[in-house]
């Protein structure tokens, strides 16, 4: 259908479109949720439900989206929607039971804004993975199809397992009452945001998997979203730490930046 086509061709440039500007206005503004929250941003919800409600779209639109795909049925899309469902039921049914239990997150909330512009970019991408793996994907003629994707299989379990183990420790932390402490152990002696640095390794593996550009460009705006996020946080625990701090920690990517 050409509406159809067209629909998506212009939701693919739209993904493109909105990294740098998400990438430059996080250099000067920080979201406030986490570390960086500050009043001024409008009603918030607790942490563990803006994470569920914002997340919702990625599992609940992939569902509703995949199965109306003409190779919805094909073994190699329904493996890649699956390992893409895989991290988002996470994301959204598990992480946030885990937050429930932080003292630190129930006391600062999540601006209701921000949720509501984290819900927008999740219903675009969503779209744009579930009905390029069901319908404009053609990986059954794809001869190096298994090759990138056991590559790629590999990246993204490694990434989502330091993502998902730096969660938890920084949960852990929040839990412990007494404010915010300096997180150690695993990938935080190289890096201060190791759960961010999981992440980009994550969907870096899933553009490998997937060799697109939608995989490309999910990709690239997590980057420009977590990257700006990540430099700031470094400088926040410096200034907060001062001298108790690691000082040979880089902000997101080991040994480099």
């Amino acid at each position: 259908m050409d509406w159809d086509r067209t629909l998506f061709h212009n939701s693919l440039i739209a993904l493109y479109l909105i990294a740098p500007p998400t990438f430059i206005s996080l250099r000067f503004l920080q979201a406030p949720y986490g570390k960086h929250h500050r009043p001024g941003w409008g009603p918030t919800v607790p942490p563990s439900l803006a994470w569920f409600l914002m997340e919702s779209p990625t599992v609940w639109l992939t569902l509703l989206i995949y199965p109306l795909g003409d190779r919805s049925s094909n073994p190699r899309s329904l493996i890649l929607i699956s390992i893409y469902l895989f991290h988002y039921i996470h994301r959204t049914l598990i992480y946030p039971l885990h937050l429930r239990n932080s003292t630190v997150a129930k006391r600062n909330g999540f601006p209701v804004s921000v949720a509501l512009m984290a819900f927008g970019f999740n219903l675009l991408n969503a779209y744009l993975q579930a009905r390029w793996v069901s319908h404009y994907a053609n990986y059954e003629d794809d001869g190096w199809f298994w090759w990138r994707f056991w590559v790629g299989l590999v990246i993204f379990l490694d990434g989502m397992l330091v993502n998902v183990r730096s969660d938890l420790a920084l949960v852990g932390l929040k839990s412990q009452g007494g404010g915010y402490k300096v997180p150690r152990g695993g990938w935080f002696e190289l890096v201060s945001c190791a759960n961010y640095f999981g992440e980009v390794v994550e969907w870096l593996g899933w553009a490998v998997m997937t060799w697109s550009w939608v995989g490309l460009g999910f990709l690239l705006y997590t980057c420009a979203n977590l990257v700006p996020r990540a430099r700031a946080n470094h400088k926040w625990y410096l200034e907060k730490f001062g001298e108790d701090y690691p000082k040979g920690r880089k902000a997101v990517i080991p040994f480099l930046y």
